[in-house]
């Protein structure tokens, strides 16, 4: 009777070690100072959900481990699913009631074929595990074949296990002892038992990584990690502060989230040394999956790097119609991320901008026409891709003609399916013929492809489904119709258009269940990812999903050589200097600005009106830098031009100064700045106000458009005028230098204003 209350105890107290601990990655054990040797494969196990303590970060390493013990660990790690159902058709054991603590792991492990039991129908639960039986529990579990490391134990000849032990000793997963003995019959200890676990699993997940054999990797990867492969957070800011290193935070979260990938923002950027630092350490402390890392460098008005080559924006590419120009901007892009540690893109933008009150895209675009659009969209991925950067084009299926910026609300395109094929879709489909990898949706409603309502949580009202959560739109129209096979990122789930309407859970939810394989920027990324771990193991999102969506993320990963991790820091940082801003970057860059820039108005309809010698320019803007960059590169471009300079500032009240300052100008720079804003709503008043005078004056001028080129739309009787596409430094001399007669403007308007 004590016997038997004894063995009662005992296997209580194995239900206790096994499920009373939390295995999560926040639990650290206090008891490992005499098994240092085991503490990384015990808290791997620990981390990866297959082994706990007994709570208080107790872990008693050299406690022995039971066969119910073993089995119930092997079932946990390759099992997991199987332990939410009931048990059917398995064998019984007589020593192991339906009421037996580890009944059900017993059951499954016999099942699966990882365990069996002995003549006379027991299984003996509660007998320590020998050596031997460790042996051939993992070689059963796993599969393994015989390695070609020697091992000839003087024990284990003629021993039942010596093929088991074989394997795993000649794979280096388990060594013997110093005097040439395997020593087969000695019982194992906790310590131990995981050790040898954490050794065939990373032995395993190393193989299949090896081999490229992704299923293989996926069967060895927790819902955890499955899941986290498709999170992609933003790093900006921790507890207050900007993120530029990888601290203690960062790294929880990276292993806590057991996350796939990374968005960088000019945040976390204070140089080029100090990025591809950050950038080495992120991939150090990722484990053997590598990180995505993702960038926004469109050029123009979306740059994330300093002191990187300052490409004038898609628009300019646009009016200078060239792909080769196209090309070699996407080639030089991805030699700079490339060489600071990046592999996505989200470039080049696919929208054609056909709207002139489009709040957010405008010279993001190339243009208002399709084929313009495709042709140098199609140009700018080659270059990505050649230069070993994935593109990631965007806004999938299109954000060109709304007056809402998904940012701040919830756009609703409702062109028909007819002019969504001939316009919105015609350059994604093109890319997708042309092997384009990575799509981003749109936050936008597409009532003619979906128009399934929800009610909002913002305001109880009924909403439609953006792209972004919408099956018919990412299944149904983007891999379905369109044959797409690539990867589906979301846009920011940050935005308004998704953060208003839906709930963080629901929406994570239901963009994976509607076809997105990575979720950007989720507002929390903790809770995002919990949220997809419980989706999976309660079925709401199919095991089949979640795998083929990492898979289509591993394959991408590899073919971009992230698995292979050669170079040192230092050959990076070497490297630098001679691929970031380097003077053949900075020629395309020249050359882009220079023949994007349009004539808009001219009173011979060839030039705009010349700056001559000896003049006093008069340079108006809405901003004093602004203002202040115009003189300065007017200064450096007109050396020869002895010319007297003054800078005023236009804008709402200000228009009275500005007439007075232009009263005693021979010339007057006019500069022009609408984007992220309605163009229809612009402040074009003072504008006309100024010209207007002008002409009754005379006055030589030019309206120098540095942003969205739509002034020919609201301004009249303009007699001279530019287009740059930007208001930064390439663009605005580019400008500058037709204005002093040093180049042609060679650029066409790439918008209609019609």
């Amino acid at each position: 009777m004590q016997l038997k209350m004894m063995a009662i105890f005992g296997a209580v107290l194995g239900s206790m070690l096994i499920w009373a601990g939390s295995a999560d990655a926040e639990e650290r054990f206090t008891d490992l100072q005499h098994s240092k040797w085991a503490e990384d494969g015990i808290e791997y196990m620990a981390e990866r959900g297959t082994v706990a303590g007994y709570g208080n970060g107790i872990f008693k390493p050299q406690g022995l481990v039971t066969r119910a013990q073993a089995v119930t660990f092997m079932v946990r790690e390759l099992y997991p699913q199987e332990l939410e159902k009931p048990v059917e058709g398995t064998t019984t054991y007589s020593d192991v009631p339906t009421t037996h603590p580890f009944y059900r792991e017993i059951a499954l492990a016999s099942k699966n074929g990882l365990a069996s039991g002995f003549p006379g129908g027991s299984f003996r639960p509660d007998a320590p595990l020998s050596r031997a039986e460790t042996a051939a529990f993992l070689t059963r579990a796993y599969s393994l074949l015989e390695g070609k490391q020697p091992a000839n134990w003087s024990d284990t000849k003629q021993h039942w296990a010596e093929a088991p032990i074989l394997i795993l000793s000649s794979n280096g997963l388990v060594g013997g002892y110093s005097d040439g003995t395997y020593r087969p019959n000695q019982t194992v200890t906790r310590a131990e038992y995981a050790v040898f676990m954490s050794r065939v699993i990373r032995f395993e997940r190393e193989a299949a990584i090896r081999t490229q054999d992704w299923d293989k990797l996926i069967s060895y990867m927790t819902v955890s990690e499955q899941v986290g492969q498709m999170l992609m957070p933003d790093i900006r800011q921790w507890n207050g502060k900007v993120t530029t290193t990888v601290h203690e935070g960062l790294k929880r979260s990276i292993h806590d989230q057991d996350l796939g990938g990374l968005i960088l923002f000019d945040k976390n950027i204070v140089d080029i040394r100090q990025l591809t630092t950050f950038t080495h350490d992120m991939q150090r402390e990722a484990g053997d999956i590598p990180l995505f890392l993702s960038i926004d460098q469109e050029g123009g008005v979306v740059k994330r790097i300093p002191g990187g080559t300052n490409l004038p924006g898609q628009m300019a590419l646009g009016a200078t119609g060239d792909t080769s120009l196209a090309e070699a901007a996407g080639q030089l892009t991805g030699e700079e991320l490339k060489a600071l540690g990046i592999q996505i893109n989200f470039a080049p933008v696919l929208d054609i901008n056909s709207n002139p009150d489009n709040p957010i895209i405008g010279i993001r675009s190339f243009g208002s026409d399709a084929d313009l659009v495709t042709r140098l969209g199609l140009a700018t991925i080659k270059g990505l891709q050649q230069s070993g950067v994935i593109a990631a084009v965007k806004h999938f299926p299109g954000h060109g003609d709304t007056t809402v910026d998904s940012h701040l609300g919830m756009p609703v395109l409702t062109h028909n399916r007819a002019r969504l094929d001939a316009v919105e879709l015609k350059p994604f489909r093109d890319a997708i013929e042309n092997g384009v990898e990575m799509i981003m949706t749109a936050h936008i409603a597409f009532p003619a492809i979906d128009n399934e309502h929800v009610t909002s949580l913002k305001d109880g009202k009924s909403v439609p489904i953006p792209a972004t959560l919408s099956k018919k739109v990412l299944t149904g129209l983007l891999r379905g119709e369109l044959g797409y096979e690539g990867l589906i990122i979301s846009d920011a789930f940050t935005m308004n258009a998704i953060a208003e309407h839906f709930g963080e859970n629901k929406a994570v939810e239901r963009a994976v269940s509607a076809g997105v394989d990575i979720i950007l920027m989720p507002k929390d990324p903790a809770v995002a990812h919990q949220t997809l771990v419980n989706a999976v193991k309660s079925g709401k999102i199919p095991d089949k999903t979640i795998h083929a969506s990492v898979k289509r993320i591993l394959e991408l990963k590899a073919k971009y050589g992230l698995f292979e991790r050669s170079q040192t820091l230092a050959q990076k940082l070497t490297e630098l200097n001679g691929v970031i801003g380097s003077k053949q970057h900075r020629a395309v860059e020249q050359e882009i600005a220079e023949r994007a820039v349009t004539v808009l108005a001219s009173r011979e309809g060839v030039l705009p009106d010349q700056i001559q010698q000896g003049d006093r320019v008069v340079i108006l803007a809405a901003e004093q830098e602004q203002a202040k960059q115009l003189e300065k590169q007017l200064k450096q471009a007109a050396s020869n031009l002895s010319l007297k300079t003054e800078i005023s500032l236009i804008g709402q009240g200000k228009t009275n100064e500005a007439l007075q300052a232009i009263g005693q100008a021979d010339y007057v720079i006019l500069a022009s700045y609408q984007f992220r804003n309605v163009a229809s709503e612009f402040g074009w008043s003072d504008y006309q106000t100024l010209i207007d005078t002008m002409n009754r004056r005379n006055q030589r001028y030019s309206l120098l458009s540095l942003g969205n080129p739509y002034e020919m739309i609201y301004l009249q009787n303009v007699r001279s005028g530019l287009a740059v596409y930007g208001k930064q430094e390439p663009n605005t001399t580019a400008g500058i230098k037709v204005l002093v007669g040093q180049r042609k403007a060679e650029g066409k308007l790439p918008v209609r204003t019609d």
